[in-house]
């Protein structure tokens, strides 16, 4: 209502010199005149004025002192008769039930005991009283002296204070001034605190909403659903039917284990109409070694492995690869998050620890480190332990811990000391190797040696003519040992006792034992990166003033920050295991919240909570808040059991829903914020290549083990310094994208091409872009040409001169899906125009075919729908909803537009296709999606398929 004033009053304001201004004094043309307070009762936040000096371009006229009596009037009449504010009929301002909240909620975030923006602090009446920067803020009795209400008055809908943040209401303003006017009463004994951050709240189970039943399409499996119907029944929304069954089922492939289904599994799926067929999938692909590999790519993320040590010098890291072989281990044991993040943090303060518990302290052994010489040690040793603290937060506390490292954190209560005091965690400890020689490693250097020994013996074989006369059996010892331990030419001047060195002949086989042994395997030494807790010449730990290592400030011991539960330790000094324990504290509200939304991400694009590095101040909320707190106390019930979580999840309906933008066509135009549909998007940059070996059959499927090097082109490596890349052979180069050697200064152009992380910090959500290089890779580099010739000559072979044939099995290997009669069409159309593209061509029909068959699977690895999870945006529409051509317009009802095709495509058999049959059929692609292969042109809607029920 009072804004209906306001507005009434600012249009009725058309004289000069009459002023509505908010909360005080305004800014006008001088010479400034002198103004007094019209007497009219004035309980609003706005103040109205009358200019005592004469208007610039003369006095007023009788009409115009007439036109603003009776404006003065009017407004006077609603102002004493309009409801404009409760403080009306308001009983007396308390300031615990009425102040003290607004202050709470509104003012705190920036005006408390610790952060005192502007000088000003709101915690007690007397820092209250004592003002600021800019001198008194709350003048009690004297609303016009009161600088706060200048501050939190709104001009053009938005106020000085709060920052960043919505004006306070009208109502909010009003309770405040009158609160001053009535003296500002604030007892003594009364001292505010911020309002808890949602985030810091200890989680409590919510119950489950009763009355929420089945629908038609969105069956209750479990409480996520019934979450997720209330919230959107509260929204006025519907959730979307549920996907058809070709799309879950490489919903379920890629998201899972990160590899497309195969046509057979594709097959036997849709075919399978038991209850059990859906439960069944999932158990069979939460047991597939690959789910390890494809939720462990994920952790590394976290962990921003890398296989060199970055900075310039970025020296190759040749045993990183055992973490990595670790991690994916530990997803397909599904060791529970508890002992997962302990071992992590603290395996080599486990009593008895492991070889394996060892290797798990690699996560921290991640960070960066220069190794150029003449560094500042204790310089880049510091920077090592202060990216640990960041990681730490980040990865299970979801704060930005950074932000603290110079000064006290300016949104969240995190104080410098406390950020030293987490440092101290990691500032005894010694960076250690550990020997972790895999059991594989040992069988290929057997299988080597093998290989290697015939040629030896024949070779020994010939020394025996060079023997001295009465060599014996223990002298030939000796020279064995020689063998043994050769390194160098000059080790065999130790052989000269034993052997006739001056024969003629004897240069040439010291020649063919020399170039023999030195293609002899080695037996290999596997060193991984550990820690070690340091137990004599123990560091101290400092603040770092202003975050420089060597200005030290107050001495701090190992703790945790105080927003959280205390720290439970079992000793004297606190430490690392202290420290892991302390994240599963069952009072520590962030580390299960943080977990699961991350795996919530991970099937769904997006948390729970959009920031999962940032459950701060500044972070987002949770836009499922019940949900997110039910999901979090259910991961501690099921023991940190990771793949009961995803498997609780991916068994919704939530999950199975349809991804397509108008599968409730009235909410066709609405924000997915709150889930009623899935979500449709590309996958990680790994996951492109791997779909293109899969449906290529090239991928080679070993898990675990060494990097690899694909062919990369000579330019690469030039800019870095000393890259050597040997382009691996045989079926190792196409093994999946995660074992990608990658190194810090230079990495692979593919996987940066498609939004990898740098690996310099921990990454806890990709970046999708969408850009001309991704189409240009796809479509130029050797490498994917490669794998589409591959399937392309497979299908030629199969399918000879018949690409009718070969259509469906080259959908079904990359979309997993048939395709529809139209794309058959368009296909062959397409293959016919490729067989005929060089009528100078001096090729047999078979190599001609071949070449057709590898361009028609080149088109289809090129479409957006390949490298995307769930790209059908929309649902088919029914015959009776098909629109009529001849009658279309753009302003057919739900937002329908025709776009009219360019005259060149009235030629083309796509424009005689449409003539000939009734059928039309809107796609709408996503925002920046680029247009289909046939060159439809820029428009946002495409002609595309018949009907499809």
């Amino acid at each position: 209502m009072q804004r209906v004033v306001l507005t009434l009053l600012r249009s009725l304001l058309k004289a000069r010199r009459l002023h509505l201004i908010p909360g005080g004094y305004t800014e006008i043309p001088s010479p400034l005149p002198t103004y007094r307070r019209f007497s009219v009762e004035n309980p609003s936040p706005y103040r109205l004025f009358f200019s005592d000096t004469k208007p610039r371009t003369g006095q007023l006229t009788p009409h115009q002192k007439s036109r603003i009596a009776i404006r003065v009037m009017f407004f006077a009449l609603l102002f004493g008769l309009c409801p404009l504010s409760r403080t009306l009929s308001a009983d007396s301002i308390d300031f615990e039930r009425d102040v003290a909240s607004i202050f709470r909620n509104r003012c705190l975030r920036c005006h408390n005991e610790r952060d005192q923006r502007g000088g000003f602090s709101l915690r007690s009446r007397k820092s209250a009283m004592a003002g600021g920067e800019s001198g008194t803020v709350i003048a009690p009795g004297d609303t016009m002296s009161s600088y706060l209400l200048d501050l939190i008055t709104p001009v053009d809908e938005s106020a000085e204070m709060p920052k960043e943040a919505a004006p306070l209401s009208p109502d909010e303003i009003s309770i405040i001034e009158k609160w001053i006017e009535s003296g500002a009463n604030w007892p003594g004994n009364i001292e505010l605190t911020p309002e808890r951050l949602w985030s810091l709240r200890p989680i409590v189970r919510p119950g489950i909403p009763e009355g929420i039943e089945s629908a038609d399409h969105f069956a209750i499996r479990n409480p996520i659903d019934v979450l997720i119907a209330d919230r959107l029944a509260k929204a006025n929304l519907s959730p979307a039917p549920p996907a058809d069954r070709y799309t879950i089922v490489r919903r379920l492939y890629l998201d899972l284990i990160g590899l497309p289904p195969s046509p057979q599994q594709v097959e036997d799926f849709v075919g399978d109409s038991s209850p059990q067929a859906y439960s069944r999938l999932v158990d069979e692909l939460l047991d597939s070694p690959h789910f390890g590999e494809h939720w462990g790519r994920h952790w590394l993320d976290l962990a921003r492995y890398a296989d060199s040590e970055g900075y310039l010098g970025d020296s190759e890291r040749p045993h990183a690869w055992v973490y990595r072989e670790w991690v994916i281990d530990a997803f397909n044991r599904d060791l529970p998050f508890d002992q997962f993040t302990i071992e992590q943090l603290a395996g080599d303060l486990l009593e008895n620890p492991t070889l394996d518990q060892k290797i798990a302290t690699g996560f921290h052994r991640n960070t960066l480190r220069n190794t150029e010489a003449g560094v500042d040690l204790e310089l880049y040793r510091t920077k090592e332990i202060v990216d640990r603290v960041n990681t730490t937060g980040m990865v299970w506390l979801g704060l930005t811990l950074g932000c603290a490292e110079c000064h006290d954190h300016k949104h969240d209560p995190i104080s410098q000391t406390e950020f030293y005091q987490l440092y101290s965690f990691f500032n005894n400890t010694d960076d250690i190797g550990v020997t972790a020689t895999r059991p594989w490693e040992l069988a290929e250097y057997e299988q080597a040696l093998q290989r290697w020994q015939p040629k030896w013996d024949e070779l020994t074989t010939e020394l025996i003519p060079f023997e001295k006369e009465g060599l014996t059996e223990e002298q030939r010892e000796e020279v064995f040992k020689v063998f043994d331990e050769y390194e160098k030419t000059t080790d065999f001047k130790k052989l000269e006792s034993y052997y006739r060195t001056d024969d003629l002949n004897w240069k040439d086989l010291q020649d063919r034992l020399a170039a023999h042994l030195a293609k002899r395997p080695r037996k290999p030494v596997t060193k991984a990166r550990a820690f070690a807790e340091r137990t004599k010449d123990r560091r101290e730990t400092f603040v770092h003033i202003r975050g420089a290592y060597n200005r030290p400030g107050e001495k701090v011991a190992a703790n945790t920050p105080e927003v959280l539960p205390a720290l439970i330790t079992r000793g004297e000094t606190p430490d690392r295991l202290d420290l892991g324990r302390w994240l599963f504290d069952e009072k520590n509200p962030l580390t299960a919240r943080v977990a699961v939304n991350r795996i919530w991400q991970q099937l769904f694009g997006i948390g729970i909570v959009s920031s999962p590095d940032d459950f701060g101040s500044k972070g987002s909320g949770p836009t499922h808040p019940l949900l997110l707190d039910w999901l979090a106390s259910e991961y501690r019930n099921v023991g940190w059991s990771r793949k009961k979580m995803v498997r609780l999840i991916v068994t919704s309906s939530t999950y199975q829903m349809s991804s397509a933008y108008n599968s409730v066509p009235e909410q066709a135009e609405m924000s997915n914020q709150l889930l009623w549909r899935q979500n449709s998007y590309r996958v990680t940059a790994e996951t492109v290549r791997d779909l293109h070996l899969t449906a290529s059959g090239l991928l080679d499927r070993t898990i675990g083990r060494k990097g690899i090097r694909p062919p990369l082109p000579g330019f690469v490596t030039e800019v870095g310094r000393s890259v050597e890349w040997p382009v691996s052979q045989g079926s190792e180069r196409y093994r999946r994208g995660m074992y990608i050697f990658f190194k810090r200064t230079v990495p692979y152009p593919m996987l940066m091409t498609f939004d990898a992380p740098d690996a310099t910090i921990s990454c806890s959500r990709r970046e999708r872009s969408n850009t001309p290089l991704q189409a240009l890779t796809l479509l130029n580099d050797p490498v994917f040409f490669e794998f589409a010739e591959s399937l392309g000559q497979e299908m030629a072979a199969k399918f000879s001169h018949d690409p009718e044939q070969a259509i469906p099995e080259i959908y079904l290997r990359c979309l997993g899906r048939p395709p529809e009669e139209s794309e058959i069409t368009f296909l062959t159309a397409a293959y016919n125009d490729l067989l005929h593209i060089d009528p100078q061509s001096e090729a047999s029909m078979d190599e001609m075919h071949r070449e057709a068959m590898i361009g028609l699977v080149r088109i289809v690895m090129n479409l957006d729908e390949f490298i995307t999870r769930n790209w059908n945006h929309v649902q088919w529409l029914t015959n009776s909803q098909i629109p009529n051509v001849d009658s279309f317009s753009p302003l057919q009802p739900a937002g329908w537009e025709y776009w009219r095709w360019h005259r060149s495509c009235r030629k083309t058999g796509f424009w005689q296709m449409k003539r000939k049959a009734p059928w039309l059929i809107l796609l709408r692609l996503q925002s920046g999606a680029s247009s289909c292969s046939w060159k439809v042109g820029p428009a946002r809607w495409i002609c595309l398929t018949p009907n499809r029920n």
